[in-house]
């Protein structure tokens, strides 16, 4: 079975749950934008990925992208369909009007990507760059280079890359070493080679923009002596610019999507930005990129909880235990959705969906208040919001996408682990959501050690108090969700102690942070659904599951962190009482 989009689900996290309509309304640009609007676009959105990009995405795996002599030839589909995303103007959702946007806001755009990374995840890694690259130029490009891109940008008629990774640095960016030589026209000839280039060269769009990370003459060594340029494919004259594929690679998933590697023999760009803030620049098209890619893991852990779920409801096999199911009639065995077992995989899949969806929209709700509240105080506390919450979506959900999709896989049995049901193809494409846009270990320390650390939890303990104060302490499932926030707020100050006798602590205790900041944040994403809908039967089947087999993760994560720092206290308390043993600090 194709994915199918289900709009009625999104409609009551968003209006029942985040309130987004009134929300969204208190914001200028948003002000017409009501709940009939934003059902409509949904409606349409969930039309077009359906019926348009899902049933291309099994051909896109099998066929997959071709390369030859320097050029690449997408899945068959792939073309017709992005040129009928571009022609819907689905690419432009959220951009502003004045370059060619639609101008709505970023949590439909949120919903869309999701649902396109849910259909078919090879296709939407061509136009999943789209909105990072038009915020960088627009926030950084000249006016010449916003007056010859940002529209083509913003329209998804030309595609664009970012281009980071070098074969010998990895993530480690400070070792990049393509250089730019700055011209006497105030052009830069770029040369360098990149790997792993999502999209580097395609047939999808005529021209292609690659935004380079480089290096200009006598620029210091390491991140800071990075700058940032635009490398068209097509120069503005229409000649091809000196920008070569040398091969795509050959991967274990995400077969309809070209990863190139590039290579740059002084190839013409111009400077975005200033020059040496080149990861500055970045950065707003690197935190878009890690929302994306928290929205492709709920999509395809979403597209696998779908399978699943089907395959459960007609599949029969054995006697269940417990009592005579109402669904066994005359039958001889009952179906796998009523076994313990099964049922256990998929009502524990769907929490995670739901869970992280309420989160992630959140965000994405976040980020048109930061963008646009009158009020400097509330952008300020979305922005934070943003910041701190973005890696732990990035990483928990990139990680429930693989290991939810691995259990979905399970409920097929045999049959799930061959290519015929599809599933084994969400398995594969979704692994890699594990490791790009920053790996999720990077993710936990840039959380931790980065954001968490440096004010001693300060930023952090704001935004969970905001979280308790949405909830009502007379519930007691609200209450419990705020000593669980109060618990993870004393966390970040025990460990900032910590930190003081053992500076590598941190990074040790970074991946559990992050997964007990997501399981906090799921509870009172939980709790709020479960206020909005108390009758709601399945929901109530996946809060349930919720509560009994995912959130008791909070307190063995909890206790490894404790143990962790008392561990610390203990080693420093010991090497102090020894006379002339010294402490280090």
């Amino acid at each position: 079975m194709d994915y199918q989009p289900r709009p009625d689900d999104i409609r009551f996290l968003l209006n029942a749950v985040l309130d987004a309509p009134a929300r969204l309304a208190a914001l200028a640009p948003f002000a017409e934008v009501d709940e009939a609007l934003q059902s409509q676009v949904l409606e349409e959105a969930g039309r077009f990925v359906g019926e348009v990009v899902a049933p291309i995405n099994r051909g896109g795996d099998e066929i997959g992208c071709r390369f030859s002599d320097g050029d690449v030839v997408s899945p068959p589909g792939f073309r017709d369909a992005y040129q009928a995303f571009v022609d819907g103007g689905w690419p432009a959702l959220s951009a502003a009007q004045e370059d060619g946007g639609q101008g709505l806001p970023a949590v439909l755009e949120a919903v869309l990507y999701e649902w396109l990374a849910a259909a078919n995840h090879g296709l939407t890694m061509a136009p999943g760059l789209l909105h990072g690259a038009y915020a960088c130029l627009k926030h950084h490009g000249s006016e010449e280079l916003k007056q010859r891109y940002l529209q083509k940008i913003a329209t998804g008629e030309w595609l664009a890359t970012m281009c980071l990774t070098e074969a010998h640095a990895g993530s480690d960016l400070g070792q990049v070493r393509t250089r730019a030589v700055p011209q006497a026209d105030g052009s830069l000839r770029v040369s360098g080679s990149k790997i792993f280039i999502s999209g580097g060269e395609h047939d999808l769009t005529p021209n292609i923009l690659h935004l380079v990370l480089c290096r200009l003459p006598d620029a210091p060594a390491g991140p800071k002596g990075l700058s940032l340029a635009l490398v068209p494919k097509l120069l503005p004259d229409g000649t091809r610019n000196a920008v070569h594929c040398e091969r795509i690679e050959e991967k274990m998933g995400l077969h309809g999507s070209p990863t190139c590697s590039m290579r740059f023999d002084e190839a013409t760009g111009w400077l975005v930005g200033e020059p040496g803030r080149g990861l500055a620049a970045m950065f707003v098209m690197m935190n878009s990129a890690r929302l994306h890619v928290a929205l492709q893991g709920i999509g395809l852990l979403d597209a696998a909880w779908q399978k699943a779920d089907a395959y459960a409801a007609e599949r029969r096999q054995m006697r269940a235990p417990g009592p005579v199911p109402a669904s066994r009639g005359g039958e001889n065995a009952d179906l796998i959705a009523e076994h313990p077992a099964v049922r256990r995989i998929l009502d524990t899949q769907r929490a995670w969906i739901d869970g992280a969806r309420a989160i992630a929209y959140r965000s994405a709700l976040m980020l048109d208040v930061a963008e646009h509240d009158a009020d400097p105080k509330a952008r300020e506390r979305a922005q934070r919001w943003c910041s701190l919450v973005t890696p732990v979506l990035k990483a928990a959900c990139a990680h429930q996408a693989f290991h939810g999709a691995s259990e979905c896989l399970q409920v097929f049995g045999g049959h799930g682990y061959v290519r015929e049901w599809g599933i084994e193809q969400i398995v594969r494409d979704s692994r890699v959501t594990m490791i790009y846009e920053g790996t999720n270990e990077i993710q936990a320390i840039d959380l931790l050690v980065r954001k968490v650390l440096p004010d001693a939890g300060a930023a952090m303990s704001a935004v969970l108090l905001e979280l308790r104060d949405t909830l009502d302490a007379s519930r007691e499932a609200d209450a419990d969700v705020q000593r669980r926030l109060a618990q993870l707020r004393y966390m970040g100050t025990t460990i900032a102690m910590a930190a003081h006798a053992n500076p590598v602590l941190p990074y040790e205790v970074a991946d559990d942070y992050l997964r007990v900041t997501m399981l906090a944040l799921m509870a009172w994403a939980w709790a709020r659904i479960e206020a909005a809908a108390p009758q709601d039967a399945a929901r109530a089947r996946a809060g349930a599951a919720f509560r009994r087999w995912v959130l008791p993760e909070f307190e063995m994560r909890m206790g490894i962190i404790k143990r962790s720092c008392e561990t610390v206290a203990l080693t420093h308390a010991a090497q102090a009482a020894v006379p002339g043993a010294g402490v280090s600090n």
